[in-house]
């Protein structure tokens, strides 16, 4: 996995939209944390889930500015499953903002071909939440413009668990022998497997973790840090990290003589 950079690569830069739309090199598929909610209201000494209710803001713009690139996959981690421990009552918040995002969004999601998809234990959701989840994830499944993945009650530890459980039973009724365990078949347990693994990890807010998101996936993701709260994450900076990325060489493993040939 790439390592966060702590250097120049996660300033405030702003880099000009042009350079951005002239670069060559556009993820597939981007992945964000949105970290910062919290801390971007109590510096306005404003309630926690305010931070929430702003950063629902950057959530469209990120989407909107996703499908206009020609970004195919974008994955937000929306709500883990530690936020579960968080107090009651910002969690009952949280909820009602993921519904009122949902019946709000569903439009916008229509009109560009957005596909919404949701990952992670859907089942502990509030029935309000899971109703209108579902019936967006249907009213939109035919849409293949972009896949927007909204990675809620989501953990990658417990992903990696429920996977090796299935593996376990595929394994005890015979379809599956020990031996036939490989990447490419483990992967196929995942929750999405279908979906490939993210090009770009952006994290905002200046953390340097992945806090339990991906952790399979993001192998050989490149990991872009943000010192931008999630509510003041611009267009500009969405660019500037796109730009980031653009600029990496990614080998895989492999050295720098065998990818160039020489």
């Amino acid at each position: 996995m790439s390592r966060p950079r702590a250097d120049s690569e996660a300033t405030a830069t702003t880099v000009a939209r042009p350079v951005v739309e002239a670069l060559s090199t556009i993820p597939r598929h981007v992945a964000i944390i949105m970290d910062g909610n919290g801390r971007w209201a109590r510096r306005r000494f404003l309630p926690r889930v305010e931070g929430h209710r702003h950063g629902a803001k950057s959530v469209r713009m990120v989407v909107e500015e996703s499908r206009r690139l020609g970004i195919r996959y974008l994955t937000l981690f929306a709500f883990s499953t530690e936020n579960w421990r968080r107090p009651q009552d910002e969690v009952g918040g949280l909820m009602q903002l993921f519904v009122q995002y949902l019946e709000s969004e569903l439009d916008l999601l229509l009109r560009n071909g957005i596909r919404l998809r949701a990952m992670g234990d859907l089942q502990r959701l509030p029935d309000s939440v899971r109703v209108v989840l579902e019936r967006n994830q249907e009213r939109t499944k035919d849409m293949d413009g972009m896949d927007l993945i909204l990675a809620v009650s989501y953990g990658g530890r417990d992903e990696v668990v429920q996977a090796v459980r299935r593996i376990g039973q595929a394994i005890a009724s015979g379809e599956m022998t020990p031996e036939s365990v490989t990447e490419e078949s483990f992967s196929r347990f995942l929750y999405l497997p279908d979906v490939p693994d993210p090009d770009l990890l952006i994290r905002t807010s200046d953390e340097n973790r992945i806090s339990n998101f991906l952790l399979w996936q993001l192998a050989y993701s490149e990991i872009v840090v943000s010192q931008t709260l999630w509510p003041d994450f611009s267009r500009d900076e969405f660019y500037r990290c796109l730009h980031v990325f653009a600029g990496r060489n990614r080998r895989f493993g492999l050295t720098q003589e065998q990818i160039s040939g020489s």
